[in-house]
């Protein structure tokens, strides 16, 4: 059973994710500043991007979650007018036809 341990401190994690956003212009791509600032941090390239993507992921999670929140409530909202429009057509439907029964002739 290997146990992982944390190289890194929280800190150096997230000068390393600044560190990727300021220089990220300077280079021709986000691959090559994370490239470059992982050689200098001493970690790789790909930890450097699990760490911007979960600081990314981070900083939209609650805005995400409210703006899917929002359309999701517009739609239950729209969804409860129609079915409340269709249970009135029903009831009436229901009024006129119970009263068309009475007002038949019996059979009888």
């Amino acid at each position: 059973m290997s146990k992982t341990t944390n190289k890194f401190s929280p800190e150096v994690r997230e000068r390393a994710v600044r560190m990727v956003e300021e220089h990220r212009a300077d280079c021709g791509s986000e691959w090559a500043a994370m490239t470059s600032i992982a050689g200098k941090i001493g970690c790789t390239a790909e930890t450097l991007r699990r760490w911007c993507r979960e600081e990314a992921s981070r900083r939209a999670g609650p805005a995400a979650q409210t703006a899917s929140d929002k359309d999701r409530l517009k739609l239950l909202e729209r969804e409860v007018k129609e079915l409340r429009r269709a249970n009135e057509i029903l009831r009436k439907a229901s009024a006129y036809f119970a009263q068309a029964e009475l007002d038949r002739p019996g059979k009888w």
